[in-house]
C-alpha cells in the first residue's frame, strides 16, 4: 500500500474557539482536544485518501504555564520541547489525569476509521527543564546519574558547560541553570541567542563533539537504552511508527541499534527521518529508515517550479539522483508544520496553484505523500497568532483558531457546512487525487517512465509535464500543464515507453480522467501526438483503456 500521510496538531485542529486573540491563553483562544476527534473527523480524513495519520504534539512538552516562561517558545509551546517523554500533553485532554487514556481512545478511533498512527520521536533534544514524573517503575530518568562536572562522558544523557551559567540576552525571569547545558541546535555556549533552539538541551549518544567528533559507543551509551525504551513504550500504545524530529542531528549508528530493536518486536512499526542531506540518506536507510524527507530534492524543486522560478523539466533530475530502491522510500510534501503555506503570501497565493506540484508529488513515484491540515482547504497560514508572527507558517507555538479547519470542522460535524465553494473544490481535487494514489495499483506499485524527454513541438518542457505509470493490466498517462493560463499540447509516446514497460500500442483508445471524470477519446502509439488542452494549474491522470 501507498503511504499518504496526514498531519494533524490536535491543539489546533480541534480548536473550535473563534476568538483567535494575539497572543491569546488557552482560555481565551482554546485548545483542541483529542476526544474532538471524532469518528466524524477520521472518516473525513479516511476518505481524504490518508492511510495515516500524523498527530503532532502528543507527547508533554513546555508550555508558559507549566514551564518557566522564559525559555518556552509561545504561551503554548513547542512540540518539539519534550518534558516528559512518558506523558501526554495535558492540554490535549478533557480530563487531564486520565490522558494517557484519553490517548488511547484516540488511537483506537483512528484504528477503527482505517487509519494507521504515527505520532513524533524527537531524539535530538529535551526542553531545559526536562523531567519525567511517569516513567514507569524502574525506568530511569534523562539526566538521572549525569556527572555535570564533566563536559562530556558517554555516561552522561546531556552535555555541560562546567563552570558556567547559562546567560542570554532575554530576561530569565529567575530561571537557573548551573552548569549549563549545550542547546539542542548544537549551541556549545553558554550564551545561546535568541535564534538559537535555546529552550532546548541536546541529548548526547556519545559523540564527542568537543574532542573532534570522536565516537564512543562502547559500552553502549546511557542515551541509547533509554531512547530505545521509550520507543518500546510507544510502540507498546499501538501506535504504528514515529516521524523522527531532526534525524541526521543524531548518529546513525544509534538508529540502527535502535530500529532493530523495536522492529524485532514490532515489525511492521515504521521510522519517517526528517533529513535533509542526501548524501547521507542510504546510511538511514540502511540503519532501517522505511522513509526519509526528500525536501532539499523534489520538495524545494515543485515549490521553485510553482512560483515559476525553475523549469518544470528539471523535476526529472530530482527523482533520478535516487536511484533503485532508494527512491520508493522518500517522503514527497508540499507543506508541513516547518514550511511556509502554499496559499501564503510567501508561496503563490492560491492553493489551486500547486495542483501540478501535487499530482507529481502523490503519483510519479511508489514514495510515501504528505498531506498537512488545511493544505486541502487552502489555509493561507498569515494571521499574526503570537510568538510566530505572520510568517506563511501555521503557528506551533500558540493558541489558535484555524479559520479553514474550523470551516470544515463545523463544531464537530466535520461536514464542510461552512467551507467556501472554492475550499470545497479545492478540497474535492485532494480527494480524488489522493484517493487514485492509494486504491490504484498502477501507482502503488507500478512501473513509472517519465516520457518528458521525448516531447517535442506542441509541447513546452519549461512549463509542462508528463509521464506514464504501469502495472499489468491498469496504464495511467499523467500530463500536467504548470502554466498560469489554458494551454494546448502534443503529447508524444516514445517506443522506449511501451518496451520498458513491457504494453502494445493502440491505434485508438477511450482514456478517463481519473480527478475529474473526463471521457476522451485519443491515440496511444509512436506514430500520432496525443491532443490535449488543460486549463491553467490544471493535470488530468487518464486510465487507457
Amino acid at each position: 500500500m501507498k503511504h499518504i500521510i496526514y498531519q494533524i496538531i490536535p491543539r489546533l485542529f480541534a480548536n473550535f474557539n473563534e476568538t483567535r486573540k494575539y497572543n491569546g491563553t488557552k482560555a481565551e483562544n482554546g485548545c483542541g482536544k483529542m476526544a474532538d476527534i471524532n469518528d466524524k473527523a477520521l472518516k473525513s480524513i479516511a476518505d481524504l485518501g490518508a492511510t495515516h495519520v500524523w498527530y503532532t504534539g502528543i507527547i508533554r512538552h513546555a508550555t508558559a504555564e507549566l514551564n518557566s516562561p522564559a525559555i518556552t517558545k509561545g504561551l503554548a509551546g513547542s512540540p518539539y520541547a519534550i518534558t516528559d517523554y512518558y506523558d501526554v500533553n495535558p492540554d490535549l485532554a478533557v480530563n487531564e489525569d486520565k490522558r494517557m487514556e484519553e490517548f488511547e481512545q484516540l488511537v483506537a478511533r483512528t484504528h477503527a476509521a482505517g487509519l494507521d498512527v504515527l505520532i513524533d520521536f524527537v531524539p535530538n533534544h529535551v526542553a531545559r527543564e526536562y523531567h519525567s514524573t511517569h516513567k514507569p517503575k524502574g525506568i530511569e530518568d534523562l539526566g538521572e546519574g549525569d556527572h555535570p562536572e564533566w563536559a562530556f562522558s558517554p555516561l552522561n544523557n546531556f552535555y555541560y558547560l562546567p563552570g558556567q551559567p547559562l546567560t542570554m540576552d532575554i530576561d530569565l525571569k529567575g530561571y537557573q541553570e548551573y552548569p549549563a547545558k549545550v542547546t539542542g541546535n548544537d549551541c556549545f555556549s553558554s550564551h545561546p541567542s535568541n535564534t538559537d533552539w535555546y529552550e532546548t538541551v541536546k541529548l548526547n549518544y556519545g559523540v564527542f563533539y568537543q574532542g573532534g567528533g570522536e565516537k564512543q559507543f562502547f559500552p553502549i551509551p546511557s542515551t541509547w537504552k533509554k531512547m530505545v525504551d521509550i520507543l518500546l513504550f510507544w510502540a507498546s500504545k499501538k501506535i504504528n511508527g514515529v516521524r523522527v524530529d531532526m534525524a541526521e542531528m543524531v548518529p546513525v549508528e544509534f538508529f540502527q541499534w535502535a530500529i532493530d530493536k523495536v522492529k524485532k518486536k514490532y515489525p511492521e512499526f515504521i521510522f519517517i527521518g526528517e533529513c535533509y542531506d542526501p548524501n547521507r540518506y542510504d546510511a538511514y536507510l540502511k540503519a532501517g529508515f522505511d522513509y526519509l524527507y526528500d525536501k532539499v530534492g523534489m520538495y524545494d524543486y515543485l515549490r521553485g517550479v510553482t512560483s515559476k522560478n525553475w523549469p518544470v523539466e528539471g523535476i526529472t533530475a530530482q527523482w533520478m539522483q535516487h536511484s533503485g530502491e532508494r527512491l520508493n522510500h522518500m517522503l514527497y510534501f508540499l507543506e508541513n508544520h516547518d514550511e511556509q503555506r502554499i496559499a501564503s503570501g510567501f508561496f503563490c497565493g492560491d492553493g489551486t496553484c500547486a495542483e501540478p506540484a501535487m499530482i507529481v508529488a502523490a503519483t510519479l513515484n511508489q514514495c510515501a505523500v504528505m498531506v498537512y491540515m488545511g493544505q486541502e482547504l487552502g489555509e493561507r497560514g498569515m494571521d499574526m497568532e503570537g510568538f510566530s508572527g505572520i510568517d506563511g507558517r501555521t503557528t506551533i507555538f500558540d493558541y489558535w483558531g484555524i479559520k479553514s479547519i474550523q470551516a470544515w470542522a463545523n463544531k464537530g460535524q466535520y461536514d464542510g457546512a461552512n467551507l467556501s465553494e472554492e475550499q470545497r473544490d479545492l478540497r474535492l481535487f485532494y480527494q480524488r487525487l489522493l484517493t487514485v494514489a492509494r486504491d490504484n495499483k498502477a501507482v502503488q506499485k507500478g512501473l513509472m517512465y517519465d516520457i518528458t524527454y521525448a516531447q517535442g513541438e506542441g509541447f513546452n518542457k519549461h512549463e509542462q509535464y508528463a509521464f506514464i505509470r504501469h502495472w499489468e493490466d491498469e496504464t495511467l498517462l499523467v500530463v500536467i500543464n504548470f502554466h498560469d493560463r489554458e494551454q494546448h499540447m502534443r503529447v508524444r509516446i516514445p517506443n522506449d515507453a511501451f518496451v520498458y514497460l513491457g504494453i502494445d500500442e493502440i491505434k485508438s483508445c477511450q482514456a478517463t480522467d481519473l480527478l475529474r471524470g473526463e471521457q476522451w477519446s485519443i491515440p496511444f502509439n509512436t506514430s500520432e501526438a496525443i491532443e490535449l488542452t488543460l486549463p491553467a494549474w490544471r493535470g488530468v491522470i487518464l486510465k487507457i483503456q
